[in-house]
């Protein structure tokens, strides 16, 4: 198979919790500062890789090849999803280390054409040992077909569910995709997104709503978080109404973030055991 010489790859890198940084993300989120604890998620903050100027693709990511397969024949690629499980919690300040290794890459054929996922597994220890154990799904595909299909709207809300209602503007899109070192170009240059891509504006970050959601579900339950799987549906768009939701499935909690159609954009499963 193509790509083939990519699996197993690994890749080490080094980062501390920085204070500044996790300031950065309470304000941006609008919320208090958190405690010791580094919250659910607040980890893809950590491990970025700044390449130069003249390291950069024309989306603003770095150009292909390195640690991840050269896919260069298909433009679009996405953060499609992934699980992330939470073995012990890291502290501001604290250094970590992540070793990440490819672990599949499978090409398939959806009605967009030919897809390429690869699935990328971190973990991330801490000064008291292993805190982070996850696996990442990025999907590259091509620039044919319409950017984003119309999908259906999901049904009512569940009962007894926590709903939270968000506008995301492009002062909250560039102040996440600057703590997080994302420099593409889908998330603030409103030219690019909509005649490169095709987007009918700023595409709302994936690890945002992951972010947002995780949080609900532990706001609801009110405990430690011990792993969490998440899925992209459709692109979730600025200045558009989103609406995040969790709700109880027995020791569980299915959370979802829903655009202004009602339709699913991202969907997942917090687990509290």
């Amino acid at each position: 198979m193509q790509y083939d010489d990519h699996l197993g790859r690994r890749e080490t890198r080094s980062d501390t919790v920085w204070p500044t940084l996790v300031q950065g993300l309470a304000a941006t989120l609008d919320i208090e500062a958190p405690g010791a604890e580094l919250p659910p998620l607040w980890h893809w903050m950590l491990f970025q890789h700044l390449a130069p100027a003249s390291g950069l693709g024309p989306d603003g990511h770095p150009k292909r090849g390195g640690f991840l397969p050269p896919v260069d024949d298909l433009p679009r690629r996405m953060w499609a999803g992934g699980r992330v499980e939470f073995l012990a919690p890291l502290h501001v300040g604290e250094d970590v280390v992540r070793t990440s290794i490819i672990q599949s890459i499978e090409e398939k054929r959806g009605a967009s054409g030919r897809l390429v996922f690869v699935g990328v597994r971190h973990e991330i220890a801490g000064e008291r040992g292993p805190a982070i154990r996850e696996v990442q799904t990025i999907v590259y595909r091509g620039a044919e077909g319409a950017a984003v299909k119309p999908a259906t709207a999901a049904g009512a809300l569940p009962a007894g569910a926590l709903v939270r209602h968000l506008r995301p503007d492009p002062v909250l899109l560039f102040r996440y995709s600057a703590l997080t070192g994302n420099g593409h170009r889908i998330h603030y240059d409103q030219n690019y997104v909509t005649r490169e891509e095709g987007y009918p504006g700023l595409v709302v970050h994936g690890p945002l709503q992951a972010t947002l959601l995780a949080g609900l579900a532990c706001e609801m339950v009110g405990g430690r978080l011990a792993s969490f799987a998440y899925r992209g549906r459709r692109p979730a768009f600025h200045d558009r109404d989103l609406t995040l939701l969790a709700a109880r499935d027995g020791s569980r909690v299915r959370v979802e973030s829903r655009d202004d159609s009602g339709a699913v954009c991202m969907d997942g499963e917090a687990d509290f055991g």
